[in-house]
């Protein structure tokens, strides 16, 4: 039986066995959590669970194979990207850091990432006892509002609010090429991951497609070429909405992945990259205390382009307050 420790606090549990256990096979892995050898707090996992220091973890016997030293979480942030990701703070009580993310920076680190918000986090203790903790997150290219705990309470009861999705609101906005028909409405499709010539990437046509709703709100449009659109999803499957929006033949603006040629204009004026922000999130506050409601400002080449078209981005008033849809 092994305690997981503060070092290992939210790490899957597939990453915890690869970390502690390196010359145990993925296929080995798999078939010892399926047949239920490998317990979490006395109950079977699966690969993707999180864990939290204290569980404690029942491995099988490993044929003498010794578990490897654990490797520390590093604190240690440069002064330039420490800098940098303290600028990004937008919110800031004693459970809850609020941060503006950047399109282009990931949250985690990956094959080939070794920059990423998450390996920032040391930087952002201020005057807690530990780091933050992520307990959600954006892809890369989406930019945005993402909260981060700044203790295990708070982070157990935000972990509990976004699972449930119902307490939580996310808004997002974006440009759209084309224009949404009709103006409010909800997109009902599943969503699967499935591979492709490009690479790994999410289909209604998936084996193992889920439920996926997102509803949407033109907020503004420029003739019948774009629109500003704000996107409330209502499930929380990878990219979403930008699969959603597809389905609607209005793809997102910059998303080449899935909207190809059609998801671009032809101007010089306008950047090729994605144009989604998570713009607003309102969660009840883990102390119990109201809900806390966040609105991070556009970046840089969104803002872009909402001047060139002449959008208002200080809007703050409900898109979906007499949604009908």
């Amino acid at each position: 039986m092994r305690v997981v420790g503060p070092d290992d606090d939210d790490v899957r549990l597939d990453h915890w066995f690869k970390r502690h256990f390196p010359a145990i096979g993925f296929g080995r892995l798999q078939k010892m959590l399926r047949t239920g050898q490998i317990r979490v707090d006395g109950h079977r996992a699966k690969p993707g669970l999180r864990l939290a220091e204290g569980q404690s973890v029942r491995v099988p016997p490993m044929d003498g194979q010794p578990a490897v030293a654990a490797q520390p979480r590093k604190n240690d942030v440069n002064e330039r990207d420490g800098d940098f990701v303290r600028s990004l703070v937008i919110h800031r009580d004693a459970d809850v850091l609020a941060v503006n993310k950047p399109a282009g920076l990931a949250v985690q680190g990956g094959t080939g990432t070794t920059r990423h918000l998450d390996g920032m986090l040391g930087a952002l203790k201020f005057d807690a006892a530990e780091r933050p903790r992520l307990v959600h997150r954006l892809d890369k290219d989406t930019s945005g509002v993402m909260l981060l705990a700044r203790n295990r309470k708070a982070a157990a009861a935000l972990g509990k609010s976004f699972q449930g999705r119902g307490e939580v609101r996310k808004i997002y906005w974006a440009l759209t090429a084309g224009v949404p028909r009709p103006g409010q409405g909800k997109v009902n499709q599943p969503i699967g991951k499935m591979a492709g010539n490009s690479g790994e990437r999410m289909s209604p046509d998936a084996e193992d497609a889920k439920r996926a709703l997102t509803l949407y709100s033109v907020i503004d449009r420029s003739g019948t070429k774009l629109a500003w659109v704000a996107f409330w999803p209502q499930t929380g499957r990878t990219h979403q909405i930008r699969v959603h929006a597809v389905a609607m033949e209005t793809p997102i603006l910059g998303d080449g992945k899935y909207g190809g040629d059609d998801a671009f204009l032809e101007s010089e004026d306008i950047a090729r990259q994605l144009h989604l922000h998570a713009r607003e999130i309102s969660v009840p506050h883990p102390s119990g205390r109201g809900m806390l409601q966040v609105r991070a400002d556009l970046p840089p080449h969104m803002l872009k382009t909402w001047s060139l078209f002449g959008f208002d981005r200080n809007l703050t008033d409900d898109p979906f307050e007499e949604f009908d849809g």
